[in-house]
């Protein structure tokens, strides 16, 4: 496989990256850049690119060639001479390589992988179905077991049987004479293609594959109280195996989409509402809508703006059970137009508290208009 960049920078991990931070890395890339959810022009590109690099650094082997040499490819060593004879009839060149070969476990030439891999989508859902949880409908394309051949790879009345050269191994050893003996290496087989297995006559659908290209739709249950970010398994939904091997599973990440005057932190909900000043002044309860309903605030006598009110358990609902809190923000909301009536009720209770003014001409014209 020809290297376009370097595969680490296209995972975002390090060369130190163990077996399970590549493979929780190129998850979390293959949610972006997916070309049935990602919104990049280039997504195909990328998704290629993302799975060509994760193919090579998921495989030791493909990965001690690729940190070697710069590629997945194996390497035939140093070509031309320097003078030296080999009385085996190798040169220096096929010596390397014959080094090279042996300590990477034969590089890139590996059985093929019979199990399907992971496959990642992605579902948006209202913070108001994050509440009751919801169930949703995920259309993508996959390679999915071939319904002419069931997955087996053969054609009706054909046999599946194990490879007579590999011997069902899918790799055949050579021995090679240098100067510094024999060494044994291993290369793909030929006769099997590298899967060990020799189908006659194959199916005409999938070309011996097991698997064919095809769209499909799966449905998710999305629990109540999940979060933004949260990765859904579906076993088996990923790419099929080939000719019946395990199949990949299929990873789908929820976005919860922000509502209109909830805001959600943690299990808790958060929400601003507006307090009339005499409500706040004298205390009493309020009734703040939420999915659908409504709940009983008590506003404690004396409430300022900004203050806030807690009603446990009627937040979002917990994945382990319960309830977050609902926490209620006031927002003081004075009145701009009074009657004559209550102009003269606030001035009597301004002027009980110690804070009487005198009337302007304008007040008074208003009083007399009865405004």
């Amino acid at each position: 496989m020809p290297s376009t960049s370097d595969y680490y920078e296209v995972l975002g991990v390090s060369q130190e990256a163990t077996a399970d931070e590549i493979k929780k890395a190129y998850r979390s890339r293959a949610r972006d850049v997916h070309p049935d959810t990602s919104d990049h022009e280039d997504a195909e590109e990328r998704f290629k690119q993302l799975n060509e690099a994760y193919e090579v650094l998921s495989d030791s082997d493909k990965r001690a060639n690729y940190d070697r040499f710069g590629t997945a490819e194996p390497q035939g060593g140093f070509q031309g001479g320097y003078g030296y004879g080999d009385p085996f009839g190798g040169g220096v060149g096929d010596l390397f390589s014959v080094i090279f070969d042996t300590m990477a476990g034969g590089g890139g030439r590996q059985q093929v992988r019979p199990e399907g891999r992971d496959m990642s989508a992605q579902v948006v859902v209202t913070l108001d179905e994050a509440f009751t949880g919801v169930s949703k409908q995920v259309a993508y394309t996959r390679l999915t077991p071939c319904t002419t051949c069931s997955g087996s790879g053969a054609a009706e009345g054909g046999t599946v049987t194990s490879c007579p050269v590999c011997h069902g191994t899918g790799q055949v050893s050579s021995a090679r004479r240098t100067i510094l003996g024999t060494f044994q290496s291993m290369a793909p087989c030929e006769r099997c293609g590298a899967t060990g297995q020799i189908i006659d006559p194959p199916c005409p659908t999938c070309d011996s594959q097991g698997r064919i290209h095809a769209r499909e739709s799966v449905s998710i249950d999305v629990p109540a109280g999940v979060y933004d970010g949260q990765a859904i398994t579906v076993p088996g939904k990923g790419e099929a195996g080939l000719r019946g091997a395990r199949g990949g599973d299929l990873v789908v990440t929820i976005r919860v989409r922000q509502h209109d005057f909830l805001h959600r932190e943690g299990d808790d909900l958060h929400a601003r509402t507006g307090v009339p000043a005499y409500r706040a002044t004298l205390g009493g309860e309020i009734e703040v809508p939420v999915f659908g309903g409504k709940v009983a605030v008590k506003v404690h006598a004396g409430a300022q703006n900004g203050d806030t009110m807690t009603v446990r358990g009627q937040g979002m609902p917990r994945q382990r059970g319960g309830r977050g809190d609902l926490i209620v923000h006031v927002n003081l909301v004075v009145p701009t137009r009074l009657t004559k009536a209550q102009r003269k009720l606030l001035e009597e209770l301004a002027e009980s508290m110690g804070d009487a003014r005198t009337p302007s001409k304008l007040d008074r014209v208003r009083d007399w208009l009865g405004l």
